[in-house]
């Protein structure tokens, strides 16, 4: 029977920008970008949320909801500085900690052979008083349920202060702990999921509980599966203490929505050339090529191809990409963002070409792509581009 920890540290951002400026707290405040242009709501106060205010919204709309909402930039530096601060204290109680963000871990205290709830007070108590930021803490057998706890604790605290939550799924009751929550608290069900599963008359977990698993795989497939197990709290994933890279990507956010099409295809083109530059960098190769598109309602698609043989070459890349924006964009509907990534990376141990080409295509494509890469490195990234690469867009760049 293991004992897992999930720690959330609430409202992440805000309670870094109260511990420097103490005169915040009481305040309904945001950090995200600037109202007035297209900037996002990153996190907001627990005083903002009483308007209504949520992170991923407009900051436009925010303020529209918060007229007096104070909003501020964000200054990631700070926040990891701080997320390492916390980190260290969390390793200080076990070393088996998984950290899924900057704000939020795993953490695995089986074998202190103390009750979960005790050590969640006090890593509680010491992340409050030393470090001066609040957190949150799910108990339970695994990891799924922990989570799960966390987010049943939080909602049972209400909207309008910092939560400093603990709740705990008792060891042999995840089932029941599940039961009455509704099925999108479940990991795996996105909206979509959970109205397909509306219209069967599974609106609870406990529904997808007590629903027949063959049916569940026949309607769903693999997925089907695991919203089964879930749904009964069964999880048996470790926790992972080191991750290694499984992805690289690069995204585009526009300062307006984009319609045009030759615009998507020019900006997919410019991530590519950057990703693959990267892969080349820390000589890697993907075995997967995506695509991440957002639209002008923040509804956010990814797509993705699987390739036979891993590479790091645009030549491969990118034909990909652009096969997959063909298929998801429809022709005119604006997009907010858009991005391209390559996963499933690997350390090649020979060569990786795309067999599917013939051998002389192949290597005569690595060879301009290796010499596209030499005279960019040499000269800089517009000393050549490609004849369909001339057209020229402006937006605001981030990475993963």
């Amino acid at each position: 029977m293991r004992t897992i920890l999930h720690l959330d540290l609430d409202a992440f951002y805000c309670s870094v920008e109260e511990r420097r400026d103490p005169t915040l707290r009481g305040k309904a405040f945001a950090v995200g970008g600037s109202p007035d242009g297209r900037g996002v709501v990153a996190s907001c106060s627990y005083e903002a949320r009483r308007f209504g205010v949520r992170s991923a919204m407009p900051m436009g709309r925010a303020r529209g909801l918060c007229p007096d909402l104070l909003c501020l930039p964000t200054d990631f530096d700070a926040y990891r500085k701080a997320s390492e601060e916390v980190m260290a204290r969390v390793r200080a109680v076990t070393p088996w900690v998984e950290q899924i963000s900057v704000d939020e871990a795993f953490l695995d205290v089986s074998e202190l052979g103390e009750p979960g709830r005790l050590i969640a007070r006090r890593l509680q108590y010491e992340i409050l008083n030393d470090l001066g930021l609040s957190c949150s803490l799910g108990i339970a057998t695994n990891k799924l349920v922990a989570k799960i706890a966390t987010d049943v604790g939080k909602m049972r605290v209400g909207t309008g202060a910092s939560p400093q939550a603990i709740c705990e799924a008792p060891p042999g009751g995840e089932a029941a702990f599940l039961d009455p929550l509704p099925a999108d608290a479940l990991w795996g069900v996105g909206p979509r999921t959970a109205e397909r599963l509306a219209e069967l008359g599974m609106r609870t977990i406990g529904d997808i509980a007590r629903w027949p698993e063959a049916d569940m795989r026949r309607r769903f497939g693999k997925h089907g599966d695991f919203l089964s197990q879930h749904a009964r709290g069964i999880d048996d994933r470790p926790i992972v203490t080191e991750r290694d890279a499984k992805s690289m990507s690069k995204e585009t956010t526009f300062a307006k929505d984009v319609t045009e099409g030759e615009t998507l295809r020019q900006t997919l083109r410019g991530q590519v050339r950057q990703v693959c530059a990267h892969l080349k960098k820390d000589g890697v190769c993907g075995g997967t090529v995506k695509i991440k598109i957002r639209w002008s309602d923040f509804t956010t698609l990814t797509r993705q191809f699987s390739i036979p043989h891993p590479t790091d070459q645009e030549s491969v890349v990118l034909p990909l990409a652009l096969k997959l924006l063909e298929q998801t964009w429809p022709d005119g509907r604006p997009v907010r963002l858009l991005g391209v990534g390559v996963g499933s990376l690997e350390v090649p141990q020979q060569l990786n070409l795309w067999d599917m080409r013939p051998a002389e295509e192949a290597a005569k494509a690595k060879k301009v792509d290796a010499t596209l890469s030499a005279l960019r490195a040499r000269f800089g990234e517009a000393a050549l581009r490609r004849a369909d690469d001339l057209l020229d867009t402006s937006f605001q760049d981030s990475e993963e």
